[in-house]
């Protein structure tokens, strides 16, 4: 077997058997996931901004309040993971560049 088939039986092999990506749609989507899990962040400036929240918030229904900081809770991780991707893949590139030019 050359290398040509061995890397066309190893294409073959692994679209028959799919990686189990639980509720993810990529690889990077789970890398994200299995960072943000082992890396909190829940430094002095986000505990800071969410104080500044509630403090806006304050004497509206606890019922007001969860309307409000589920979606920006939400809105956050997203941004936090997208920018989570593309420093990865930013990452990739550049690797990529560094290989050319030597």
């Amino acid at each position: 077997m050359n290398l040509h088939e061995y890397i066309r039986a190893l294409e073959s092999y692994i679209a028959s058997r799919p990686p189990d990506l639980g509720d993810e749609d990529s690889i990077l989507g789970l890398l994200y996931e299995a960072h943000s899990e082992s890396n909190a962040m829940y430094d002095d400036e986000i505990k800071a901004d969410f104080h500044a929240l509630y403090e806006a918030m304050n004497g509206m229904p606890l019922r007001e309040m969860d309307q409000i900081v589920y979606p920006v809770c939400t809105l956050c991780r997203s941004h936090q993971k997208s920018g989570f991707i593309e420093g990865v893949r930013v990452g990739l590139f550049l690797y990529t560049e560094l290989l050319k030019s030597s």
